[in-house]
């Protein structure tokens, strides 16, 4: 403060997210020792303010290694050779791909994906296997998709996790991908799902809620707000095309909303700044950690999340078919055109074995094929049914 050698001005520096930094500047204790008047002013000190420190992110690059090492595993029990007679790579051995008709991405079989844990509402249902419902965010269908979908959190997630700490990203993460799994189970029942796209929007969904909540620390308010509907309506978009589950995007979108607004709720400027500042120089207190607006959307996100949550569970268990109570709602997740199509129902064959001739037809288009194998497994008979019907 100028013209008063008694006292001099500190700054505390607070981070926030996309590149956006506000300072606040609080006065020092008036014990600070007084500095004569011909003397060099105090340099100004910054410090970091602890509810707004950079965490050092680790929990991310976990997750992108998980799912990298569950995907190497599913290809070694894919096995491709031993059910296919087409596979793609085959220097790669047993984990080389699967043809490309039946599975674009460059990944393995449906079979295998269920193997390992994929979003099948049948076992959900009818077998009690609720742990699909998380195991499926971690399991991917090709290169092609766990390239996008771990570029993709590494960009979003680290730098949330850098501001609001691993606990509450994983949380976001996870639960997120738990909401996305139970709307795409209630309305795609008649095929299987896999891949973290739920989660990752979840995220997205968190960083748009963040942005509303926390609305008075960015200075770019509307640019930041109008940038990230932007990304997020382009990926929702390409979500209407075949063989992406767009309701699982969806859903992880509304969860990681709702979350958002539960866990990433930053205290005031003004509550921040009188704990580091002298009472003598504290001459407007403010009492409340957060804003009424904040406590008010914590509450009802919070409320919403666990009765959506809890409602959706329950029409999942007792098998019903969201389908039938929306008839529209299944262009939300594909929009047929003359381009493509956007029925994707499971391959099925009639089979019939003489000898060391196996004889299938496939049962959506009529073709039939003759394959000379000698005691072939299910999976076998599986692959060759999958790519007669491709």
């Amino acid at each position: 403060m100028a013209g008063n050698p008694a006292s001099s001005e500190i700054q505390i520096r607070v981070n926030s997210r996309r590149g956006y930094n506000a300072v606040h500047p609080v006065e020092i204790d008036a014990t600070t020792p007084q500095q004569p008047s011909s003397a060099a002013p105090n340099p100004v000190v910054l410090r970091e303010v602890k509810h707004f420190k950079k965490w050092v992110p680790w929990l991310i690059p976990v997750f992108v290694v998980a799912n990298t090492i569950l995907f190497v595993i599913t290809m070694y029990v894919n096995n491709c050779p031993e059910n296919s007679d087409s596979c793609i790579a085959k220097f790669l051995g047993r984990f080389s791909f699967q043809p490309f008709k039946e599975n674009p991405l460059l990944g393995p079989s449906s079979t295998s994906l269920q193997k390992m844990g994929a979003l099948d509402v049948s076992k959900v249902v009818n077998d009690h296997q609720g742990w699909r419902l998380l195991s499926c965010n971690w399991l991917h269908g090709g290169v092609f998709h766990i390239l996008a979908n771990m570029l993709s959190l590494l960009v979003i997630g680290i730098r949330l996790e850098q501001e609001f700490g691993f606990v509450r990203i994983g949380l976001l993460y996870v639960i997120s991908g738990f909401g996305g799994s139970l709307l795409s189970a209630l309305f795609l029942q008649s095929n299987i799902s896999v891949g973290a796209s739920g989660a990752l929007f979840g995220l997205l969904g968190g960083m748009l809620s963040e942005l509303i909540t926390n609305w008075t620390i960015y200075d770019s308010k509307f640019a930041a707000l109008f940038t990230l509907v932007v990304i997020i309506a382009i990926n929702l978009g390409v979500g209407i095309l075949p063989h992406v589950d767009n309701f699982a995007h969806i859903g992880g979108f509304l969860t990681g909303f709702l979350l958002g607004f539960v866990f990433l709720i930053r205290p005031q400027f003004g509550w921040v700044s009188q704990k580091y500042a002298s009472p003598a120089y504290n001459s407007a207190t403010v009492k409340s950690k957060f804003k009424t607006y904040q406590y008010i959307l914590w509450v009802v996100s919070l409320i919403l999340l666990i009765v959506g949550l809890t409602v959706w569970l329950v029409m999942l268990l007792r098998g019903i078919d969201a389908n039938d109570h929306c008839s529209w709602c299944h262009y939300l997740s594909c929009v047929p055109t003359s381009k493509w199509s956007c029925k994707t129902e499971p391959a099925y064959c009639w089979s019939n074995q003489i000898g060391d001739q196996l004889n299938l037809t496939c049962s959506s288009n009529n073709k039939t094929s003759t394959y000379t194998v000698s005691n072939p497994s299910s999976s076998r008979i599986q692959g060759l049914c999958t790519q007669l019907c491709s």
